[in-house]
């Protein structure tokens, strides 16, 4: 598939997620966004308002990071933030699933949060986003998790919050890929600084990436374009 540089930039979630930005570090991350006609920014759901408000009139969406980075809340908790990020202005949900009821096995547990959630975000007719931390799971836990996204539905399925012990990897994405069918797609996120890493994980299957460095990332890109003489990427 062809991707001109805007493709690419409007693959890019714009991540700032740190506890202490500040009002000016989310206004710079939104005007970058619209700088760039990133995708969409990712903050932190208290964020909501201050960013769709500075997003206003844009294609560029407000992304709620839900239950982060931990996913240690109820399925009540999740689905109040969930609520209360949308009504403020996001539009588009990320959550952290409950990664002690993954590991437990307890997949009815899974499927009724990940169901809970999804519902709200079809209601409101955003996309959802579930975020596995693949670092802390084994290859039968990331499997029993894209069984239950396959039957649930998200619009996304995530690797990582980039906050855990380890981030992104090939491996993940192409495991994610091949098992949450046809119709939910996969955001790498975690640990992806450069050009390479980036285009690796687009060639992998993800069609969304989550980082902080999506300007130096689509300016390398820019400057290999602009040697080679071309106008799109093959991927």
């Amino acid at each position: 598939m062809k991707y001109t540089l805007d493709d690419l930039c409007r693959l890019v979630d714009h991540t700032n997620l740190h506890a202490d930005a500040t009002e000016d570090d989310m206004r710079k991350l939104c005007d970058e966004a619209k700088r760039y006609h990133f995708r969409m920014v990712a903050v932190n759901q208290t964020q909501s308002a201050f960013c769709s408000q500075q997003l206003a009139g844009t294609d560029i969406d407000t992304g709620a990071a839900i239950a982060f980075p931990l996913g240690q809340t109820s399925i009540a908790a999740k689905e109040f933030e969930t609520k209360d990020a949308l009504a403020n202005g996001a539009n588009e949900i990320d959550y952290v699933v409950n990664l002690t009821q993954v590991r437990a096995g307890n997949w009815d547990y899974v499927k009724r949060e990940m169901q809970t959630i999804v519902d709200v975000c079809r209601e409101a007719g955003v996309p959802s986003k579930v975020i596995f931390e693949c670092c802390y799971l084994n290859q039968e836990q990331k499997l029993g998790l894209c069984r239950v996204a396959r039957e649930v539905g998200p619009t996304f399925v995530k690797t990582s919050t980039g906050f855990g012990k380890g981030g992104a990897t090939l491996e993940d994405v192409r495991l994610m890929k091949a098992n949450v069918g046809p119709n939910v797609q996969v955001k790498a996120a975690g640990g992806i600084r450069d050009a390479d890493t980036f285009l690796d994980m687009v060639r992998a299957g993800a069609t969304r990436i989550g980082c902080s460095a999506g300007i130096p990332i689509i300016e390398e890109i820019r400057a290999r374009m602009e040697r080679d003489g071309v106008d799109s990427l093959d991927l």
